[in-house]
């Protein structure tokens, strides 16, 4: 059965005249925006939206282990869309699958690490503390440990989470806890809740128009 025009997700074309703002996207003014995007940035250009994004961007970056092509990566990239995330960083391979992303990582920017030392490389550079997200001996609650303001929040694959080159690189590991019987969160629900606990810790909370 055909979808009916007013289930469609966005909003059609803008009424005319056409706004004459730079941000605007002529496409998008004369098409419409169905895209998943916040109200405020209807019809704005990619690189409008980025660059806005850029002037609030939080004090986290993100990165992920990317050496079984895990397919939480895209979940991974849309919670750091989400909380606005500073950057994302994959180690290991470049290639990863995008469709869990649903094109938030346009809004994003990405970078890639052939491997951990070229990770660690780059954090000791820009002076980021690691913390990773696993459950393994000796990490301590997320909710009850104070997340520095300037850091890597580091997550592992699917199965057997954070390498151990990785663990011990980190200036900390932090748990997510848990009261059911499975032992694990995958990563793209983990990276969410750690990603909230960052902004709980360090954000006053915004009301999106």
């Amino acid at each position: 059965m055909a979808t009916d025009q007013t289930d469609q997700v966005g909003v059609g074309p803008h009424p005319e005249p056409w706004p004459t703002e730079p941000h605007f996207d002529p496409e998008l003014l004369a098409a419409g925006d169905r895209r998943n995007v916040l109200n405020r940035y209807r019809y704005w250009s990619v690189d409008a939206i980025v660059a806005d994004l850029d002037r609030h961007r939080h004090g986290f970056h993100v990165a992920i282990e990317n050496w079984e092509h895990d397919f939480n990566i895209g979940s991974v990239i849309r919670n750091s869309n989400a909380f606005l995330a500073h950057a994302v960083h994959i180690i290991g391979p470049h290639r990863w699958d995008r469709r869990g992303a649903m094109s938030t990582h346009r809004y994003l920017h990405l970078h890639h690490h052939v491997d951990v030392d070229a990770f660690v490389e780059w954090t000791t550079a820009g002076g980021l503390a690691i913390v990773a997200i696993d459950n393994v001996e000796g990490s301590v609650p997320i909710e009850s440990t104070a997340l520095p303001e300037q850091c890597v929040l580091l997550f592992g694959q699917e199965g057997p989470g954070v390498s151990g080159a990785a663990l011990a690189a980190a200036q900390a590991t932090c748990a997510i806890t848990q009261f059911g019987s499975t032992r694990s969160l995958n990563a793209g629900v983990a990276s969410g809740i750690a990603m909230y606990e960052w902004c709980r810790q360090h954000v006053q909370s915004e009301t999106d128009i």
